[in-house]
């Protein structure tokens, strides 16, 4: 059973936006961090954003200023708008959560991921 689940990935051509969301379906007490990670054939999965349970956040080099996260404690939910899309970005994107707070709360949660293709 997925406690994380991601939904928005799909096929757009270079230049285009897509918006990714993170939802959680359990442990919505817990306080988390939520990150988004991606995976492309062959390579390592990389770290792309985050937000921390206080609004705070961290990008990395290749997405800031195209990329930008977001919250809504009231949903448990964890958007992902991604504009000026670039075929190094198609990739398979992961959600995760960590951290918790609370001594209930597992420390780490991932989704099943969403595809994101983009093409040139």
């Amino acid at each position: 059973q997925a406690h994380l689940v991601e939904s928005g990935g799909g096929s757009v051509q270079a230049g285009g936006s897509l918006r990714l969301s993170c939802a959680r379906s359990k442990y919505t007490y817990c306080r988390y961090s939520i990150s988004w990670y991606r995976q492309a054939p062959g390579k390592e999965r990389e770290f792309v954003s985050t937000i921390a349970a206080d609004g705070s956040t961290n990008y990395a080099d290749d997405v800031k200023g195209r990329f930008t996260i977001s919250r809504d404690n009231a949903k448990n939910t964890v958007d992902l708008q991604m504009n000026s899309l670039k075929p190094e970005d198609t990739a398979m994107y992961y959600c995760q959560a960590a951290g918790g707070y609370y001594e209930a709360c597992p420390p780490l949660l991932w989704g099943q991921g969403t595809q994101v293709t983009v093409s040139s």
